[in-house]
């Protein structure tokens, strides 16, 4: 029986923390095993973050072209390079609700795995969104890989 490719479209969700990393080797690694599948990379920016900011510098323009030129420039340094010839893909951002957004994105690309870092839920960033990824888990119309970080215990 010929092998079928379960995961043609991967979402990997990230923070560029380091479990992110760890996420996205796992994310490559099921990327590598499917035929033909394409991993959309996706940073979303906590809408809180995102209004701080804007009042914060509102006197630039273009704010949202400028945290999507340093989401590339995160993107093009810290994951492109591992990517390995012949795996596709792609990267998207939103500014909103984390959890929510992950959930519209992977509808929106009709994502066949969302692979997720758990994060080591102390820091002051988690406190403040909740505990999205049990949102994602619970809502999503699709698997859900959550990875921990290699250095949590």
């Amino acid at each position: 029986m010929p092998h079928k490719n379960i995961f043609k479209k991967i979402l990997f969700c990230t923070d560029f923390n380091t479990d992110a990393m760890t996420a996205f080797h796992y994310a490559l690694n099921i990327a590598a095993g499917n035929e033909n599948s394409e991993i959309i990379i996706f940073h979303a920016i906590p809408e809180p973050d995102a209004q701080f900011w804007k009042s914060y510098i509102y006197e630039v323009d273009n704010v949202d072209e400028k945290a999507k030129a340093d989401i590339d420039k995160k993107i093009a340094d810290a994951y492109l390079p591992a990517i390995p010839e012949g795996i596709g893909w792609s990267s998207q951002f939103a500014v909103g609700n984390v959890g929510e957004e992950i959930l519209k994105q992977s509808k929106e690309a009709d994502a066949d795995l969302i692979v997720i870092g758990r994060g080591a839920g102390t820091n002051m960033v988690n406190r403040l969104l909740g505990n999205f990824t049990e949102k994602i888990i619970r809502k999503s119309h699709c698997p859900v890989l959550v990875v921990p970080d290699e250095a949590e215990d």
